[in-house]
């Protein structure tokens, strides 16, 4: 019986994981197609102010404070500073490269997360994954081609946003449990008007937003939030060692709708370097698993 119930946990887990890299796919594409008339930093502003309306919303229904004292922690400081980091370079990395390189990419934070949890928290890396986590970045590297003929320097943009993904990870697992799954949407979407408000400034562009535009942001917004309460209940739901290696769908999701959408034609070293990224970080991720049950039958 336990099984049983263990195993539905596990494939609602991965059913809302597959959903939230959709949704997230869906999102960049909409961003992507948004900006060719409305400014990155405008459009980026208003998915985030959208965003931010909509967790307020909810977490109101459920009577949920706007400001709880965990907020003011030095963990969630160190969260919004790497959110910022990480949304700001995504958004400009998925503008100016191909949306299929820009996510394989940033499918890098679970081995950054890793190295990190080495460095800052004292976890006991094996050499294994020592192994793993340099094929992960060499498959990187296969992608960002930093040699003069191939390099593409917005790829600097994806690589940056990898390491601000990963520290919000990591400030995230520090965080008080105390705060709710909506608090931490409504301030990350908060997170999001700051980047807008900053690139726009940067830009200092004006516009005119069409009705096709305006849909597209409004389509941005409606996936963003679906895609965040997917994740939130997929990481809640059965074992995390079984869910989150499907977080690496996201990159296939990408280049179908890169290659649908956009035209775009991923070469042999991006694919290749992709599928180096994707094995190292779900081989992290069960061998990491089995340790844990070995160790808990001894």
């Amino acid at each position: 019986m336990k099984n049983s119930s263990q195993a539905a946990a596990n494939m609602k887990g991965c059913l809302f994981m597959l959903l939230a890299m959709a949704a997230f796919s869906l999102e960049d594409m909409f961003i992507k197609s948004a900006v060719a008339v409305v400014p990155l930093g405008y459009a980026v502003l208003a998915f985030g102010i959208g965003g931010a309306l909509t967790f307020l919303c909810l977490m109101k229904s459920r009577g949920e404070s706007t400001v709880p004292p965990d907020i003011l922690s030095r963990a969630m400081l160190v969260r919004v500073i790497c959110e910022i980091i990480g949304r700001s370079f995504f958004a400009l990395a998925i503008i100016l490269m191909p949306l299929s390189s820009a996510s394989a990419i940033l499918q890098a934070p679970p081995l950054v997360v890793v190295l990190g949890a080495a460095v800052y928290m004292n976890e006991k890396i094996s050499a294994s994954h020592w192994l793993a986590i340099f094929a992960g970045f060499l498959g990187v590297l296969m992608i960002v081609r930093p040699g003069p003929a191939d390099f593409n320097p917005a790829s600097l943009f994806a690589v940056a946003s990898t390491l601000g993904f990963a520290g919000s990870d990591l400030a995230t697992r520090a965080a008080s449990p105390k705060l709710s799954n909506y608090q931490l949407g409504f301030y990350g979407f908060l997170v999001l008007i700051a980047s807008g408000g900053c690139l726009s400034l940067i830009e200092n562009k004006t516009f005119a937003i069409d009705s096709s535009s305006a849909v597209q942001i409004a389509a941005a917004i409606l996936f963003g939030v679906i895609a965040y309460n997917a994740l939130t209940i997929a990481m809640r739901s059965g074992s995390i060692s079984v869910v989150a290696p499907f977080r690496y769908s996201r990159v296939i999701f990408a280049l179908i709708l890169g290659i649908v959408i956009f035209d775009e034609q991923p070469d042999l070293m991006t694919l290749s370097g992709t599928l180096v990224i994707v094995i190292s970080g779900i081989f992290i991720l069960y061998s990491r698993r089995l340790k844990r049950a070995i160790a808990g039958r001894n």
